[in-house]
């Protein structure tokens, strides 16, 4: 399964154009759209207004949407409340949440509620702070088991499938073998069920552009469109834009009516 995030309408209807299996809107979007160094201050009204924004581009993808940061620790009631918005209000078909035997109950309430969840395990951005920053998990045995455990318990949880970030290519091997439900990994090596990429890092879209080892760059768009933002710069200063071809004239009885007669065809 291929798997891309999208956070607008014109990135939704490209990737859908392209044949994407599986749209997430991420709270990533924090980062690559909204200028935050972390996931952390995006909130429920953020992602309602960015998932709508996709349901409209890509009318015929699974949408997915995250569950921000402090959404679904709570109380069932206000759990449900966040999930109803994301699916009435922003129109997704499902909800992803960060996290492992924490938030089993959390999962579990809500696919009773009728639902998809799509677990999320390994490097869980929300809780970044919590876990020593972003580090490669599953690197030693406890770890490694730690990350199983989690990953059966979504799964009996009710999730239809969890995504693995950052995670030893073995380990995730071992899990997605250890699991029915699909894996969708992103640094977690090449034997998951499905990969999942960031919009902004397949076509580099940004600037300055970090490197990721993860990450395959599959088009270079940051770079032609900074070239053509500097090119349209170049052009209005010595004013070869506009050119004729980018005009429009007016008959001649307009000039008359501005200009009179006598200086028809004089500026």
């Amino acid at each position: 399964m291929s798997m891309l995030t999208a956070y607008d309408y014109p990135s939704a209807l490209l990737a859908e154009e392209a044949g994407i299996d599986l749209i997430l809107v991420g709270d990533s979007l924090g980062n690559v759209v909204l200028g935050y160094d972390t996931t952390l201050p995006v909130t429920i009204d953020d992602m309602v207004y960015h998932t709508r924004s996709v349901v409209r581009g890509a009318q015929n993808t699974f949408i997915v949407a995250d569950m921000p940061f402090m959404t679904y620790h709570g109380g069932v009631d206000e759990t449900l409340r966040g999930v109803r918005r994301l699916m009435q209000e922003g129109r997704a078909h499902a909800v992803k949440m960060e996290g492992g035997l924490e938030i089993c109950e959390a999962v579990s309430a809500v696919t009773k509620a009728g639902v998809p969840v799509l677990g999320h395990i390994g490097l869980t951005p929300q809780s970044v702070n919590m876990i020593g920053g972003y580090r490669i998990q599953g690197k030693d045995p406890e770890d490694a088991q730690r990350l199983m455990n989690e990953a059966k318990a979504l799964e009996a949880a009710g999730a239809f499938g969890i995504v693995l970030e950052l995670v030893t290519e073995e380990v995730a091997e071992a899990i997605t073998k250890a699991l029915s439900i699909p894996t969708i990994g992103i640094g977690a090596g090449r034997y998951c069920d499905g990969q999942v990429l960031v919009f902004h890092d397949l076509v580099r879209y940004a600037s300055p552009y970090r490197e990721k080892r993860f990450v395959k760059t599959y088009a270079d768009v940051g770079s032609i469109i900074r070239e053509g933002i500097s090119s349209y710069v170049k052009e209005v200063k010595e004013r070869s834009f506009p050119a004729e071809d980018h005009v429009f004239n007016a008959d001649e009885h307009v000039l008359e009516s501005l200009y009179g007669a006598a200086a028809k065809g004089e500026k």
